[in-house]
């Protein structure tokens, strides 16, 4: 092959890339019909379950003989969800770090066996009460759907670029039918698993979450999960408090994810057949006499916003809420964690804002401002995404008024966690994950070659020098660069700059080694 036709068959690929935008557009919406329609049924199906439970436990609260057949039924359903798990293992715990691991290192994901043991399992542990959210699963469960989409759309083709694209348009459109929330959908695919931006990536992910949002509208209403209705506003001599709440959330989120993994690693010194057993019993008292902590937690998240209860019984809402929760997803139990933060955060805003009615001088109103702010801080200060959880409080407020006072608290609480050391929950289960299955963070693929887009960042080791004075991982191909609205077909002498986004052709044998060397050379030093 002579130099020209190379140069010809470079710039083919080029417009093919141009035109990769739209398909995964068009992707997008069969994605969101399909993951859309996924999700709502997931997500009747444990509305209604939650509601057996706290039905079941307040009969057995009247009539204490009925403990019996409950308990031959939770040995019954406990054992199922050990069976299940240890048969599928990534459809065990949340699904987002399983999901972020597709996306980012490479883990192989079978639909066919997700989709079952996500259902079966979800609707198993919220007949019990099991405090685990519905998010979490509700990604992984799109994340399917666009998998089992792309393997309808593209037969033979599979396990490319391409398909991680398709799965962050699922999990967008999965978040999105999971609280009718479009725009935090489309955000998280961005920050919370691709964690890059790229025009293919925010095409899909936004045609996926608009359908979804449609199809989950369509059955359940227009209004939001967490309908705040109308709250007032802080007046601006009470934004001397968003630095406080803004600590605390802080706090709280850290306190919440050690938690979280301190008892999943209590949980791993014991019998996996035996770790459902334990947290399905802890829900038997929690049942009797908490029964608001059963569940995901959408309840308690209204309790504190209008301050239904006392100020003792908001503290050990917030107590029994968190140890529930630690309990219940450290067994392994299929469901997530995403609502469980939620509530928590906001219980924690409810009992600064009613301590401040009560022994200082803020309104009642205020209350409810505190929760969500406090949620939302406590929702980044966990899972540091916090664009995700602001626009997630906008979107659940229905109203842009609270932005800048629940953006301040995020970022206060962000800042607290990160000189408290703590790393996102996501990205600690899914090396936990990792380290449990024996395999690496980097998984070798089939792919036979696939094309990559990668932001350059400022400040990265690419960034600022020629084309051929980086040491670019083998195996790979710079056939393009983008800049603003150019296109430029790279050289040896082009100079590179922060802004720029690199169109990488890699051979699938070496994508193990590209794609984290290639992350190396584009992404921010921190040292």
């Amino acid at each position: 092959m002579t130099g020209n036709d190379a140069a010809h068959d470079i710039r083919r690929l080029i417009p093919r890339f141009d035109h990769l935008k739209w398909k995964m557009a068009a992707a997008g919406i069969v994605i969101g019909l399909v993951s859309g329609l996924l999700v709502v049924v997931y997500r009747l199906g444990i509305e209604y379950g939650t509601d057996a439970s706290r039905w079941i436990y307040a009969r057995i609260r009247e009539t204490p003989w009925l403990i019996a057949p409950w308990a031959v039924a939770a040995v019954a359903a406990a054992l199922a969800i050990a069976w299940m798990v240890g048969k599928e293992p990534m459809a065990g715990g949340s699904g987002i770090p399983q999901t972020n691991g597709v996306v980012i290192c490479g883990l192989k994901m079978r639909w066919q066996t997700i989709l079952p043991v996500r259902f079966v399992g979800g609707l198993l542990g919220a007949l019990f009460g099991l405090s685990l959210g519905r998010e979490g699963p509700s990604i992984q469960i799109g994340a399917s759907g666009a998998q089992c989409v792309s393997h309808r759309l593209r037969g033979r083709r599979r396990e490319d670029m391409q398909e991680h694209y398709l799965v962050t348009a699922g999990a967008a459109a999965g978040l999105s039918a999971a609280f009718s929330a479009p725009l935090s959908g489309m955000m998280f695919a961005l920050e919370g698993v691709h964690r890059s931006f790229s025009p293919a990536i925010l095409m899909g992910a936004t045609a996926a979450s608009l359908t979804a949002d449609f199809v989950s509208k369509y059955c359940f209403g227009l209004r939001p999960v967490l309908d705040f209705g109308d709250i007032g506003q802080l007046s601006l001599e009470e934004y001397v408090w968003l630095i406080p709440l803004g600590l605390v959330a802080g706090l709280v989120g850290s306190l919440m994810n050690r938690s979280l993994l301190g008892f999943q690693t209590l949980y791993g010194k014991l019998p996996a057949w035996s770790r459902p057993m334990i947290a399905i019993a802890i829900a038997l008292p929690v049942g009797i006499w908490l029964p608001d902590v059963l569940g995901g937690g959408s309840n308690l998240i209204d309790t504190a916003e209008h301050a239904r209860v006392g100020l003792g019984m908001l503290c050990l809402l917030f107590v029994a809420k968190m140890l529930f929760t630690s309990t219940s997803f450290g067994s392994g139990a299929p469901g997530g964690i995403f609502m469980p933060i939620l509530a928590v955060g906001s219980l924690a805003g409810g009992i600064c804002g009613e301590v401040l009615h009560r022994f200082g001088d803020l309104p009642s109103d205020a209350v409810a401002v505190f929760a969500v702010c406090v949620m939302t801080g406590t929702l980044a200060a966990s899972v540091k995404t916090p664009i995700t959880s602001i626009l997630l409080a906008v979107e659940m407020s229905g109203t842009l008024t609270h932005m800048l006072p629940v953006a301040a608290v995020a970022f206060v609480a962000l800042l607290v966690s990160d000189l408290l050391r703590t790393k996102p929950i996501y990205g600690e289960l899914l090396e936990r994950y990792v380290r449990a299955q024996g395999m690496q963070m980097a998984i070798a693929s089939h792919v036979g070659s696939g094309i990559m887009e990668l932001p350059l960042e400022m400040g990265a080791i690419a960034d600022g020098k020629r084309v051929r004075d980086v040491r670019w991982p083998s195996g790979c191909l710079i056939i393009g660069l983008r800049r603003g609205e150019s296109e430029i077909v790279p050289r040896g002498d082009t100079r590179l700059r922060a802004g720029d986004y690199l169109v990488v052709l890699f051979s699938g044998e070496e994508e193990r080694e590209v794609r984290p060397a290639m992350r190396r050379l584009c992404d921010a030093r921190l040292d």
